[in-house]
């Protein structure tokens, strides 16, 4: 079957009869590098070719061509130099598209890869277009495209309140939809009254070969980070790093592919306690030590040890691996070693544009994580049943909202 895979932007400009409805229109696209048709090319192009009077392009955090390496890099508006369209920035000045933007186009066409967690910013983006699309009477198609975690659900709900840029809605960290899909449930939640239209894959099977990601389809890197599907299965918990002093090794050829990287942690000391602590949550992929030296960012030109997640090949189940209680468990067993350890970036460090909070509790909606890793009497089975809850009340939230 994944030979037979079509994504959302395939099946678009294959199909006379979803051109039509589109003839006569302005059209917009929001699109990132990963914004690509089976044969490689960008849909900006793809589009265009088949006739599309596009009118607009919006690039989401990282820009349209991907090219800001680090978080908090904002990109500006520019006039593209083929086509000469304006491509506005949905992560410079605004974050949120404005009333000028929406009457760039009549229909605006989503289609940008997502890594199937709440916390990968363009979740929040597709909120924000949907809410602005209903406010300027516009249509959102989106083209939808997999979830190369897959369905497996995973973490706490993100607790009202909490909401950020990296935190749209109460949804858990892992949240087993596509684009598409959640579209459907932020209208549902918002109560929005949307023009909303998903061009839905074909042949796509999310529990079938690739546990999410297609065989027949390789991988792009929708932002600069995001290198390949085992750091699309890994991020629901590696991210989390972000919001600590340990290296998530950025700066090395292998990002979001650790658990940690420090030069003054034991990683093989850590993946004992762990191990120790709580065997089951390092089941479904193997877990490797080693070393690096960054070349940028965290711990710049200092040799770290780590621990490096393998959640791919013979060495992944699908089924069993659970990213997000992974790194919760590393944290814990360094903590336990460590007592006095810096773990946490303080609240002097605005991450993604908050104040007074800290980043560990922006990235994971609320303060439960870092509390149970810094409360000695709390155990695994502490923080599992408080996820295992909120994971089930989830599933069937969203059951109804399922295309696939």
């Amino acid at each position: 079957m994944t030979q037979s895979v079509q994504f959302g932007i395939d099946r678009l400009i294959a199909d006379p009869k979803l051109l039509e409805r589109l003839s006569g229109k302005r059209v917009a696209l929001i699109a990132h590098p990963a914004s690509v048709t089976k044969d490689l090319t960008h849909s900006l192009d793809a589009l265009i070719a088949a006739g599309v009077n596009v009118t607009s392009a919006f690039g989401p955090q990282h820009g349209l061509k991907g090219d800001k390496q680090d978080n908090m890099v904002e990109t500006e508006d520019e006039t593209d130099p083929q086509y000469g369209i304006p491509i506005f920035s949905l992560y410079g000045e605004v974050r949120r598209p404005t009333g000028q933007m929406m009457s760039s186009a009549d229909v605006f066409l989503f289609d940008l890869q997502d890594l199937g967690c709440r916390i990968y910013t363009f979740v929040t983006t597709l909120l924000y277009l949907l809410e602005e699309a209903a406010k300027h009477d516009k249509e959102v198609w989106v083209l939808d495209r997999p979830n190369p975690a897959g369905r497996p659900v995973e973490g706490t709900l993100l607790v009202p309140g909490h909401e950020s840029f990296v935190g749209a809605a109460p949804m858990p960290m892992r949240h087993g939809l596509t684009m598409g899909e959640m579209g459907h449930w932020f209208i549902e939640h918002f109560g929005l009254e949307v023009a909303y239209d998903v061009v839905a894959m074909k042949g796509w099977e999310p529990d079938g070969e690739g546990h999410g990601w297609p065989a027949s389809r390789i991988w792009i890197n929708p932002s600069p980070n995001a290198a390949s599907v085992n750091m699309a299965r890994a991020y629901a918990g590696t991210v989390m790093i972000e919001g600590a002093t340990l290296s998530e090794g950025r700066g090395t050829t292998r990002p979001l592919e650790v658990l940690f990287g420090a030069p003054d942690v034991d990683a093989k000391a850590v993946l004992h306690e762990m191990h120790k602590l709580a065997p089951d949550w390092l089941s479904g992929c193997s877990i490797r030590e080693c070393w690096f030296e960054p070349t940028f960012h965290k711990h710049v030109g200092k040799l770290c040890n780590a621990l490096m997640i393998h959640a791919e090949g013979p060495h992944y189940d699908h089924d069993a691996f659970k990213p997000w209680r992974l790194q919760a468990l590393a944290f814990k067993a360094i903590r336990r070693l460590y007592p006095a350890y810096p773990i946490w970036r303080g609240k002097d460090f605005k991450y993604e544009y908050t104040d007074d909070v800290l980043a560990i509790d922006v990235i994971n909606g609320g303060p439960s994580l870092r509390e149970w890793v810094e409360n000695a009497g709390a155990m695994p089975d502490d923080l599992d049943a408080a996820a295992s809850a909120d994971e089930a009340a989830w599933v069937q939230t969203v059951r109804g909202h399922l295309l696939y």
